[in-house]
C-alpha cells in the first residue's frame, strides 16, 4: 500500500533532518493532503474507533442533565451558549438537546448552540443529524469565535488528539524524542538534542531508568488557558472528557487506532487516528492557575453513575424486551463498568466553573 503522508514526512526528513513528535503527530491528523481528520471517516462501526455517544444515548443525555443542574445552579441565565468543540457526528448534541428541551425549555427557547468544527464533511452530517433544531446551530471555525456570554460548554475526546511534546531519558539526561530514518528508509524513533526544564519532571531524571518517556502538552494547555479566559469574561461551566490518568507521570502514551484495533504509531500515518492520554492533573493545575473553579476531576463511571446514569437506564428498559434490557445493560457496562481498560476507568471528567458554584455528583466544592 502506498502512503502518500509516509512519503511527505521522509522527504521532510531527508530535507531538514529529524522532526518532533509534535509535528509528527500534527501532519498525521490535520496535513491538508492526506491528514487523518481532513480524509478519513473515523467514527463508527465503519471507521476506526467509537467513541461513547455512540455506544448509547444514555451518556448524551447524562450530558444534557449536567448541563441543565449546571445552568440552574449558576441562576439560570438567559440567552446561555450550549457549545460542543469537536461534535464528530453530533450524536452527543442531539442527545443534550434532547434532554435540555424536556427538562428545561426555558433554556432550550434562550439558548443558541455552537458547534466547532473545521470539517466541512462532519459540517454536513451535523446538519443532517441536528435537523430538527435548524436555526438554532451555528458553527465555528474556532473556539475564539463564539459570540460572548454565559457558556455551557462540553468536550468530549477532545484534547487527546491535541498534539504532545515527548522527552526520552538518555544517558545525558532527558532529550526530545524525534522521527527520523533508519538505515532501511523506514521512520524511527531518536533522541534530539533539545532537553527539558527539569522542574517539569514529576521526579528528578536521575531516579528513573534510562528509555523512560515524558510528555508534555504546550498546545493543551493553551487551550485549556483560552477556555478558562472565556469563562473568567462570561460566567459558565466547561465539562471536559478524556481518557487519561489522574496524575502526572512517566510513561509512553503515544498511540495509534486503526480499524478499532491499536497500530504502531510510525506504522500508517494519516490512515490510522493519532492519540494521547491527557495529563488531567495538568489541565485542572491550569485552570487553578487562571482562577477558574475547578468543581470535580473523577472517573466516568463514578461521574455518570453518580448523576444518576443506572436509573435512567433502568427508565429506558422498563416494559422492554429481553434483548433491549440486555442491550442497555451492556451499554452502561462499557460507558461506566470499572477495572482495566474499561471506560469507565480510563476516561476521566473535569468540570470547571466561574464564578464558583456547586454542582452534582461532586460532593463538595474543590479547594
Amino acid at each position: 500500500m502506498t502512503n502518500p503522508l509516509a512519503d511527505k514526512i521522509k522527504a521532510l526528513i531527508r530535507a531538514n533532518g529529524p522532526i518532533s513528535v509534535t509535528d509528527y503527530f500534527s501532519l498525521c491528523l490535520a496535513d491538508p493532503q492526506h491528514g487523518y481528520y481532513r480524509v478519513r471517516e473515523p467514527f463508527g462501526a465503519a471507521g476506526d474507533f467509537t467513541t461513547a455517544p455512540e455506544i448509547s444515548q444514555l451518556f448524551g443525555e447524562m450530558i444534557g442533565i449536567f448541563l441543565v443542574h449546571a445552568w440552574q445552579q449558576h441562576g439560570a441565565p438567559a440567552n446561555a451558549i450550549i457549545s460542543e468543540i469537536g461534535p464528530g457526528r453530533g450524536t452527543m448534541m442531539s442527545d443534550m438537546l434532547r434532554v435540555i428541551r424536556r427538562l428545561a425549555p426555558t433554556l432550550y427557547g434562550t439558548a443558541t448552540v455552537h458547534l466547532v468544527e473545521t470539517s466541512d464533511r462532519l459540517r454536513e452530517v451535523q446538519a443532517k443529524g441536528l435537523a430538527e433544531h435548524e436555526g438554532k446551530i451555528r458553527w465555528h471555525e474556532s473556539f475564539d469565535s463564539l459570540p460572548s456570554g454565559f457558556l455551557l460548554l462540553a468536550a468530549n475526546e477532545l484534547f487527546d488528539a491535541i498534539p504532545i511534546r515527548q522527552f526520552v531519558r538518555t544517558p545525558q539526561g532527558f532529550r526530545e524524542r524525534m522521527i527520523g530514518l533508519d538505515t532501511e528508509d523506514r521512520l524511527t524513533f531518536a533522541a534530539g538534542a533539545g532537553g527539558i526544564d527539569p522542574t517539569l519532571l514529576p521526579t528528578p531524571a536521575a531516579s528513573v531508568p534510562e528509555g523512560t518517556i515524558f510528555e508534555i502538552a504546550p498546545a493543551r494547555d493553551a487551550v485549556m488557558a483560552a477556555l478558562c479566559e472565556r469563562l473568567r469574561a462570561g460566567g459558565g461551566t466547561a465539562l471536559i472528557i478524556d481518557y487519561g490518568h489522574l496524575a502526572t507521570g512517566y510513561g509512553d502514551t503515544l498511540q495509534a487506532v486503526r480499524n478499532h484495533e491499536y497500530d504502531p504509531p510510525l506504522a500508517n500515518p494519516g490512515f490510522a487516528d493519532m492519540t494521547s492520554h491527557v495529563d488531567f492533573e495538568q489541565l485542572a493545575s491550569r485552570a487553578k492557575a487562571e482562577g477558574v473553579q475547578v468543581n470535580g476531576l473523577v472517573r466516568q463511571g463514578d461521574f455518570l453513575v453518580g448523576l444518576g446514569l443506572l436509573e435512567r437506564a433502568a427508565a429506558l428498559g422498563r416494559d422492554k424486551g429481553e434483548s433491549t434490557q440486555e442491550g442497555i445493560r451492556d451499554d452502561v457496562e462499557r460507558l461506566a463498568g470499572s477495572g482495566p481498560g474499561k471506560m469507565g476507568e480510563l476516561f476521566k471528567v473535569l468540570v470547571v466553573s466561574r464564578p464558583e458554584v456547586a454542582l452534582a455528583p461532586f460532593q463538595k466544592k474543590a479547594p
